[in-house]
């Protein structure tokens, strides 16, 4: 089954509670917010929405200290789990290796998780990474690696997965790698899901290329049992 995203950039925005409700009369059984909203976790309450729920960028330094990941996980996930549905946290969202914050998402995944076990809870944590995560040309899916300054950053962060059996989140964007290809050697009707049969590759269309890049590149530093949870992707409106 699939999601929708519900970010919250924009102008004369529906209340959350008609957002939720256009996710139950539309059959949309997933969501991801960017940030503990509790308007949006109160008009969650009840529905039975899967939801991805991310620590917000600002307080992800905070969390690498384990009393304030108690607090957050008290206050925002064990204060709503009786009649919310939590699938995942996201801690950080495509944080890249060389940027600040990326030396905390280890150490505040591990205080959350901490956390949500302490309190009983069957929650798996994880992180967003991107496709800039891999070394391009990622041609064919199957000699994908993550690039050098990715690795050292993101095998420890795998390790902590596969340990407690939690998926790797990845926001995957056809239209990017399609937008940015400077060969033109990437079909349109393949980035759109429209090509008629495979590529030499056996790949029908780009996104599964994409996502396979990731599961070979995962598997090359050793954790080939590891799943992946796609939470993001989508084009351009116009």
């Amino acid at each position: 089954g699939s999601g929708v995203c519900y970010g919250v950039l924009g102008n004369n925005l529906p209340s959350r509670q008609e957002v939720v409700d256009l996710y139950k009369t539309n059959g949309i059984g997933r969501m991801r917010i960017y940030y503990p909203d509790e308007e949006a976790l109160q008009a969650l309450r009840g529905s039975g929405i899967e939801l991805i729920m991310d620590v917000a960028k600002e307080t992800l330094q905070s969390m690498t200290d384990p009393n304030a990941a108690t607090d957050w996980v008290n206050k925002y996930v064990t204060a709503y789990s009786q009649d919310v549905n939590f699938k995942y946290i996201a801690v950080g969202n495509e944080i890249h290796p060389n940027t600040n914050e990326a030396q905390y998402i280890l150490s505040a995944m591990t205080n959350i998780q901490n956390a949500i076990s302490s309190a009983n809870l069957q929650i798996k944590v994880s992180t967003a990474i991107d496709s800039t995560f891999i070394a391009p040309p990622s041609y064919p899916p199957n000699d994908a690696v993550f690039t050098s300054d990715a690795e050292p950053y993101v095998k420890p962060i795998i390790d902590f997965l596969v340990r407690n059996e939690a998926p790797l989140l990845a926001n995957v964007y056809p239209y990017f790698a399609y937008a940015n290809d400077q060969q033109n050697s990437i079909p349109l009707a393949y980035a759109l899901f429209t090509q008629q049969g495979n590529n030499d590759a056996g790949y029908q269309n780009l996104f599964d290329a994409m996502l396979d890049s990731i599961y070979a590149a995962v598997e090359k530093v050793g954790a080939s049992n590891l799943q992946i949870v796609v939470s993001e992707s989508g084009w351009p409106n116009s």
